[in-house]
C-alpha cells in the first residue's frame, strides 16, 4: 500500500475564499483598457496566472503594448480593494494541524506574489505548517502549465509521485498536476464544478477544507488517501 506522505495545496479558491474577487479585479481592469468582458467569463479563467490569463482576452499585439501596465493595474487594484475583504475557508489551520499529526508533508503552491502570499499564510493561520511554499517568482509559466508544482516538488526534496497529492480548486490544477504525473484531489469551494474538477483528473472531490477534515477524521486509517484508493475512486467515477 503506498500511502500519501505529501499535500501539495493550491490557495487561492482553496484554502482563501477569493476567486470571485480576483475574477471582479481582472474585470475591472479589462474594462479599464477597452475590454467589457462578462464576470462570468473571466471567472472561468481564475485559476491560471496573468500570463494564461490575459491571452485569452487580448490578442499578443494588445498585450506587447500595455500587457505589463494592465497586470499591474489589476495587481494595484486587488491588493487596495480586494485584498482587505479575504477570509479563509473554516477549518484550514485545523486541516493542516491533523495531517502535520500524522507526519504527512504539507506544500503550498500559489500564483501570488510573495507578499500576497504571506498575507495569505497569516490569514489562514498555517504559520510554521508547511515544508515548502512556492509563489508566482517560482514558476516560467502559471497553470495549467506545471512550473508552479514542478517547484514545489524540487523544494520537497523530488518525492516519489505516487506519494503524492495536488488539492486544488480548478481544473487548472488538476491538468497541471498530471502533467508531473501527480494525482489530484478537487474542493468545489472555487465554484468550479464537479464534472468539471474530475474530467480535468481529479481522483475525488469534496466540498472545501471542512468536508476534508471531516472525512479524515471519520476515516479508520492514518491517511485515507492511497495510490490504490485514489485510483478505486477514479473507477467509480468513470
Amino acid at each position: 500500500m503506498a500511502l500519501v506522505q505529501n499535500v501539495i495545496f493550491d490557495v487561492d479558491g482553496t484554502l482563501v475564499d477569493s476567486v470571485d474577487e480576483h475574477a471582479e479585479a481582472w474585470r475591472r481592469a479589462f474594462l479599464e483598457f477597452g475590454r467589457d468582458v462578462p464576470f462570468a467569463h473571466v471567472r472561468s479563467q481564475i485559476g491560471k496566472g496573468a500570463d494564461q490569463l490575459m491571452p485569452v482576452f487580448f490578442s499578443e499585439d494588445e498585450l506587447e503594448k500595455f500587457g505589463k501596465e494592465l497586470e499591474d493595474y489589476r495587481a494595484a487594484l486587488f491588493q487596495r480593494e480586494f485584498m482587505p475583504k479575504l477570509r479563509p475557508f473554516p477549518q484550514v489551520r485545523e486541516l493542516f494541524q491533523r495531517l502535520r499529526q500524522d507526519g504527512v508533508r504539507l506544500a503550498l503552491a500559489s500564483s501570488a506574489k510573495d507578499e500576497e502570499l504571506e498575507r495569505y499564510i497569516r490569514l489562514c493561520r498555517i504559520e510554521g505548517l508547511t515544508e515548502a511554499e512556492t509563489a508566482k517568482d517560482d514558476a516560467a509559466r502559471s497553470k495549467p502549465h506545471p512550473d508552479i508544482f514542478d517547484a514545489a516538488m524540487e523544494r520537497l526534496g523530488r518525492p516519489e509521485p505516487h506519494t503524492v497529492v495536488v488539492v486544488g480548486d480548478t481544473p487548472f490544477d488538476a491538468l497541471a498536476a498530471g502533467k508531473l504525473g501527480l494525482m489530484s484531489v478537487g474542493l468545489r469551494c472555487g465554484g468550479f464544478s464537479e464534472e468539471d474538477l474530475r474530467t480535468a483528473g481529479c481522483r475525488a472531490i469534496y466540498q472545501d477544507p471542512a468536508h476534508l477534515l471531516a472525512q479524515y477524521e471519520a476515516s479508520r486509517d492514518t491517511w485515507p488517501w492511497t495510490a490504490e484508493s485514489l485510483a478505486s475512486k477514479d473507477e467509480e467515477s468513470r
